[in-house]
């Protein structure tokens, strides 16, 4: 099992959203070379992930989900409607995928991107010295950290 942070904003797709919907959700939109191909090629069937929101107040990890589908072509790339959209896209040789996701769990508290930055066992978490890839590899041992963290902050 590989763990996982998912980006994502809340204004757009919060944890709220994703403990709302009664189906697996496609995590999809991802727009970025890097972390398509770890979608593509990392991302596995009961890998656990982290849900991030960013671009907002209250900036940090709000829950936890479960990967149910391996990657696949992301539909929104063929729909002209789509916000994500990608003309250039083949259906013959689809340029971005996504994988289903279903909610785990939304944390009491958000843990905070600064708490996070602040905990010295996490210094070497990609958020903390990378920051801005959307999917992003965690290890177990900051997973459960971070799990623990949401108890206490």
């Amino acid at each position: 099992m590989n763990y996982w942070l998912f980006k994502t904003e809340p204004g757009e797709f919060s944890i709220d959203d994703l403990r709302d919907v009664t189906k697996p959700e496609p995590w999809d939109g991802i727009r970025n070379y890097q972390a398509r191909n770890i979608l593509r090629d990392q991302v596995k069937l009961d890998d656990q992930v982290l849900i991030y929101h960013s671009s907002c107040k209250n900036i940090g990890v709000a829950g936890t989900a479960k990967v149910v589908k391996e990657a696949y072509p992301d539909p929104a790339q063929f729909d002209p409607e789509n916000h994500y959209f990608d003309p250039k896209s083949d259906p013959d040789n689809p340029r971005w995928v996504c994988v289903d996701v279903v909610f785990e769990s939304k944390f009491g508290n958000i843990v905070p991107l600064k708490v996070i930055k602040d905990t010295p066992k996490l210094a070497d978490m990609t958020l903390v010295k990378r920051g801005r890839l959307s999917v992003q590899p965690v290890t177990k041992s900051e997973f459960q950290l971070i799990k623990k963290m949401s108890k206490a902050v």
